[in-house]
């Protein structure tokens, strides 16, 4: 992948496209690992919508979902709105900050912070616009469903790219023809030193177009601050379909 950089490479596309819901805890571990990524090689990033939400809207979440989760995935919709009017009226180059402090408070907050009720409102959205140096009075947009529609069409757009049977994150390789792909999912952050390392392992497979899928449901707890689960010997625990096996309903 190249780097774009002088006048010449402005209107370039980006290396990466990466399709990001504020409330998945994939997406935010994968963002980290990409954001070390590109301190060390300079690729670029359109920090791109998909709504947990819209992708889950035929579910039905008392049965298919643990407790809470209809909640989570529409507090994500309702700070992607602020994000997309954040970026139609001041660009894209602010994605990034503004994810990274939507993430600061929600990820990186110490378990017991009382998020559940928080998340997604107008007080904390705002929160998380001042920490990215942006106008807290966007935060209001939580509730304006007028840019569901945009946030509908970006996640159709992922999903066109991928098929239907994915979550979150997406991430196109060389957009617009590159290929894309669900994840890479992981449960840690790579150090500084695994990081590239990793990627390029990741990128040799996205090159090869009869590539598909490499997956296990068993995986360590996303090691997140808020979850409590940062520990030296993660608990092991079995996905399915974008939840945890053993707290589903029965």
């Amino acid at each position: 992948m190249g780097t774009t950089r002088g006048a010449e490479a402005a209107e370039a596309p980006p290396d990466l496209e990466f399709f990001w819901d504020p409330v998945c805890p994939f997406a935010w571990i994968t963002s980290r690992w990409v954001e070390k990524v590109v301190a060390q090689t300079g690729y670029s990033v359109d920090w791109r919508f998909i709504s947990l939400r819209i992708l889950n809207k035929h579910r039905d979440y008392a049965t298919e979902f643990p407790a809470g989760y209809e909640q989570g995935h529409t507090a994500g919709l309702r700070m992607l709105r602020v994000a997309a009017q954040v970026r139609a009226e001041l660009g894209r180059d602010v994605m990034g900050p503004l994810y990274d402090a939507m993430g600061q408070h929600y990820w990186e907050m110490p378990k017991g912070s009382g998020l559940r009720d928080r998340i997604g409102t107008v007080e904390h959205t705002a929160e998380a616009l001042a920490t990215a140096g942006l106008p807290t009075d966007f935060a209001a947009t939580v509730d304006d469903e007028t840019w569901d529609a945009e946030i509908e069409a970006e996640t159709e757009l992922a999903l066109s790219r991928t098929g239907r049977d994915v979550g979150t994150p997406i991430i196109t390789f060389e957009p617009p023809d590159g290929l894309s792909f669900f994840g890479p999912v992981i449960s840690r952050v790579p150090s500084d030193e695994q990081a590239v390392p990793l990627w390029n392992a990741v990128i040799e497979l996205a090159r090869f177009p009869g590539f598909a899928e490499l997956k296990r449901s068993l995986r360590e707890a996303p090691q997140l601050n808020v979850l409590g689960t940062i520990t030296e010997a993660p608990e092991m625990e079995d996905w399915e379909a974008g939840s945890r096996k053993a707290h589903k309903p029965s």
